[in-house]
C-alpha cells in the first residue's frame, strides 16, 4: 500500500485496502461552515431524527463565508449554527477568526487523521499530512450522527516535482500548471500524491496551496508526506506531535505519475471560467483589471502576504484598481501586522479586510459590477462567482497580484 492507503485502512479497521474498495471509516474531525452547514442541521434533525452528535469535540464549525452578516439571511443562518452549537455543547465555533480551512490547520488538524468537510476544498488538509475531502451536507449530517463514513479507496497519481524554484515561481503556479495539465476532470475521485525536492522546499503554506487546489483537478485527497517542516510548523504553533517520517516516495501502488520541472516554470494565469484554462503569463500581459484580491484558504497565507508586501512596499497602486488583501486568520492578521504588512498595504492605497472568504465567494464584500475584471489569488473563477454574471475573474499568485496592482494591468513580477 502506498501511505495514502495505509491510513484508511488503519481508519477502516483493516489490514489492507485497495483502490476501487469500498471501506467504512471512522472520522476524527467533522467540518462545516456557513455555507453549508443549515443545510446539515435539517438532514440531522428533519431525516435523520437524531438527536446527539457523536462526539461534540470532533464537530468544528465556521462562520467564514458571510462574517460579519452581510443579509438578513446569512444572521439567521448564523443564528441557527449557535443555536446547534448551544444544543449540542460544541466547543469549536468559530465566528471571524477566519477561513475555515486555515483555522482547521492552525487549531485542530495533525498527520495521519481522516477529515470530512461540507465543503470542497477540505482538501487543503493533505498539506499536514492527513487525508481530508469534501462532502455533501447529507453526508456530514450522517456523519455527524454515527463518527464515520463509506468511501471509495483512490487510484493515487503521483505528482513528482523536481529542480529549483526561480525567482518570482510559486506554489500557485506550480498548482495552475497541474491543473491545466490534468484538466478540471483528469483526476476524479483519485488522490494527488506530492512528492520530490521542489515539494521539499516549500514551507506549509505553499504545500497547503497545492493541496487547496486538488479538487480542481476532480481529486477526492491531495496528500504531502509529513516531514521535519511539518513537525517545525506544529511545534511553532504550539501543537507538537511525536510522528515518523515515511518515505513513500518510491514505494506503493501508483496509478501514473507525472513529472514537472519548476526549474522551466512561469508565473501562470488561468483565464476567466475555467480554472484548468492556463497560461504562461507573457500571453496576458496588459490585459486591464478593475479589481485585485490578495487572501481565501489559497493564499491568505503570511507567506503570501509577505510577497506582495516586498513588493508594494513604497510604492502604491495604480488610481485605476481597487485591491483588497484579506488575512486568511487572525494570528496571520496579528503577524502581518507586527511585520509591518498591513501598513504597507494600507499606504500602497489597498483595502485591508477582517480573516474571512472575502472576494474569494463573494458573500461578503468585493463585488464586481458587469464588465469589471478581477484578478484574484482564490481558487476559482467561475462566471459570476464574485457578483454580476458579466465580469470576469482571472486566477494567479499573489507575487502577480501585487506587481499588477502597480501598473493596473496583468504584470508579470520579475519586471517590478
Amino acid at each position: 500500500m502506498n501511505c495514502i492507503e495505509k491510513i484508511l485502512a488503519s481508519h477502516a479497521g483493516k489490514q489492507t485496502v485497495s483502490p476501487d474498495d469500498i471501506i467504512e471509516v471512522d472520522l476524527d474531525y467533522v467540518m462545516s461552515n456557513d455555507a453549508c452547514t443549515v443545510l446539515a442541521i435539517d438532514v440531522f434533525k428533519k431525516e435523520l431524527k437524531a438527536e446527539k452528535v457523536f462526539d461534540p469535540e470532533k464537530l468544528v464549525m465556521f462562520m467564514d463565508h458571510y462574517t460579519p452578516s452581510s443579509s438578513i439571511d446569512a444572521a439567521k443562518v448564523h443564528r441557527k449554527m449557535r443555536e446547534f452549537a448551544h444544543e449540542q455543547g460544541l466547543r469549536n465555533l468559530y465566528d471571524g477568526a477566519g477561513i475555515c480551512h486555515q483555522l482547521m490547520i492552525e487549531r485542530h488538524v495533525q498527520p495521519g487523521q481522516v477529515i470530512i468537510g461540507a465543503d470542497s476544498h477540505t482538501c487543503s488538509y493533505g498539506s499536514l499530512g492527513a487525508l481530508a475531502t469534501g462532502m455533501g451536507s447529507t453526508d456530514v449530517a450522517i456523519a455527524w450522527q454515527q463518527g464515520k463514513i463509506w468511501m471509495k479507496v483512490p487510484h493515487t497519481l503521483k505528482i513528482d516535482v523536481t529542480g529549483k524554484w526561480p525567482k518570482a515561481v510559486y506554489a500557485k503556479d506550480l498548482m495552475l500548471k497541474v491543473v491545466g495539465e490534468l484538466t478540471a476532470s483528469g483526476a476524479t475521485y483519485k488522490a494527488l500524491y506530492f512528492t520530490g525536492e521542489a515539494i521539499e522546499a516549500l514551507s506549509i503554506s505553499g504545500r497547503t496551496t497545492l493541496c487547496n487546489m486538488a479538487i480542481e483537478t476532480g481529486a477526492k485527497f491531495a496528500y504531502i508526506s509529513p516531514d521535519k517542516k511539518t513537525a517545525e510548523y506544529l511545534d511553532r504553533i504550539g501543537r507538537a506531535q511525536e510522528f515518523c517520517f515515511e518515505n513513500e516516495q518510491d514505494t506503493g501502488n501508483f496509478e501514473s505519475t507525472v513529472h514537472i520541472d519548476v526549474s522551466t516554470l512561469t508565473p501562470q494565469i488561468a483565464r476567466p471560467g475555467r480554472v484548468d484554462d492556463v497560461c504562461n503569463i507573457d500571453t496576458l500581459k496588459g490585459t486591464k483589471v478593475d479589481e485585485l484580491f490578495l487572501g481565501a484558504c489559497t493564499n491568505g497565507s503570511f507567506d503570501d502576504l509577505a510577497v506582495a508586501a516586498q513588493i508594494l512596499k513604497n510604492r502604491t497602486i495604480a488610481p485605476s484598481v481597487r485591491m483588497l488583501v484579506t488575512p486568511a486568520s487572525i494570528d496571520i492578521y496579528l503577524q502581518a501586522i507586527n511585520a509591518g504588512f498591513i501598513e504597507t498595504f494600507i499606504k500602497s492605497g489597498a483595502m485591508v479586510n477582517h480573516p474571512g472568504c472575502s472576494a474569494c465567494f463573494g458573500g461578503s464584500g468585493g463585488i464586481l459590477g458587469p464588465k469589471e475584471v478581477l484578478l484574484s489569488t482564490a481558487n476559482r473563477n467561475f462566471k459570476g462567482r464574485v457578483g454580476s454574471s458579466e465580469s470576469e475573474i482571472y486566477l494567479a499568485s499573489p507575487a502577480v497580484i501585487a506587481a499588477s496592482a502597480i501598473t493596473g494591468t496583468i504584470t508579470d513580477p520579475r519586471e517590478v
